[in-house]
């Protein structure tokens, strides 16, 4: 059973403990808040369930929560940022804002960024340059945790894209993916809740169908739709890496590895500004109806109702009503670390109206 909390609470739970951890108060509430967001829209497996192993690299210095991101590369439409081993949140919102700026000039800007850490939802920056009128692409790569079809080494990560277009009003319209069947993180969910996983997610270490996460997370994930999310997965795994200048396959390290080396990740971020093309308003108003059209053809029998791409996560955002419903297991170890950081725990509302801590 899940327990609701206020997200601003949370956020600022949150920020609390990044903040006792070194980080600059502008920082740990920007990194608080994604997680937060994450949680709200249904994405629990980038929410607060990574607060631990974000505390755990930054007591440990792979993190540097201080760290500026510098441009060691600026031409025309193109720029490359060194992470410096930042937040990912921070690098991700700088790129996507240097990619949008290129855009009004160029019609199009591409940031490419190496030595960086893991940034959440990779929506979070398509989003950014949709409001800006940009059609907006982020991209990064991830260690190895997926073989090639039929094959029994992991070669490539479950590496993200996420697409978003500009369109009239609310829901968003954005495409964000995992090139697996299943995010890591909803298996390591799987394994703080004590729960089993679809056989079809992952592989036990000898490439064998596999139920138990732990088994999981030691062995291999399967990639979505077969040779088609492996090579997917590959082209963004190189484009990421060889384009900043920055780690790719295996030289990107396991982000619950040692705590004491950077993950070392690359990303890619793209904008694409409309105006350069043709009128905005008359592509927003023509993109929502292709998204509109979704939501208005036939339904299969016992279907209720389809959804444009990022009208899920948008309705559960909605619907959570500023409210994150937690797993026990996740608050109790927001607990130990906020025992461990000698901060102010958590405070959660509880039935009847009073106040309570995890």
């Amino acid at each position: 059973m899940t327990i609701q909390v206020e997200a601003d609470v949370l956020s600022k739970f949150v920020a609390a403990l990044f903040c006792a951890c070194g980080a600059p108060a502008g920082v740990a509430n920007k990194v608080a808040q994604s997680l937060v967001d994450s949680e709200l829209s249904g994405q629990s497996s980038h929410g607060v369930m990574l607060v631990d192993m974000y505390v755990d690299r930054l007591l440990n210095g792979s993190v540097a929560p201080a760290a500026e991101p510098k441009i060691v590369l600026d031409l025309h439409a193109v720029a490359v940022l060194d992470a410096n081993n930042a937040f990912g949140q921070v690098v991700g919102d700088e790129a996507i804002e240097i990619a949008v700026d290129k855009a009004r000039i160029y019609g199009c800007g591409i940031v490419a960024v190496r030595r960086g850490f893991h940034f959440g939802v990779a929506r979070r920056y398509a989003l950014s340059a949709a409001r800006s009128g940009c059609v907006g692409v982020a991209m990064c790569n991830t260690r190895p945790l997926m073989p090639a079809p039929g094959g029994a080494e992991r070669l490539v990560g479950n590496n993200p894209i996420a697409i978003a277009l500009p369109v009239e009003g609310d829901p968003p319209l954005v495409f964000d993916m995992a090139t697996s069947e299943a995010a890591m993180g909803k298996i390591r969910m799987a394994a703080k809740m004590g729960a089993s996983i679809p056989a079809s997610w992952a592989v036990n270490a000898d490439g064998s169908p596999t139920t138990d996460p732990e088994e999981a997370i030691q062995g291999m994930l399967l990639p979505c739709a077969g040779p088609k999310g492996f090579g997917l997965s590959f082209m963004i795994d190189l484009m990421c890496g060889l384009l900043s200048g920055g780690a790719h396959g295996e030289s990107v390290r396991p982000l619950y590895g040692d705590p004491r080396i950077p993950y070392d990740c690359s990303s890619l971020f793209m904008a694409i500004d409309v105006d350069h093309f043709r009128d905005l308003k008359a592509f927003k108003d023509e993109s929502r109806a292709a998204a509109d059209r979704i939501r208005a053809s036939k339904r299969a029998p016992g279907v209720d109702r389809l959804y444009a791409p990022g009208e899920p996560e948008w309705t559960r955002a909605a619907a959570a009503r500023g409210r994150a419903a937690l797993e026990p297991a996740v608050l109790s170890m927001l607990e130990r670390m906020a025992h461990k950081l000698d901060v102010e725990p958590l405070r959660i509302e509880v039935e009847g109206g009073s106040n309570g801590e995890t």
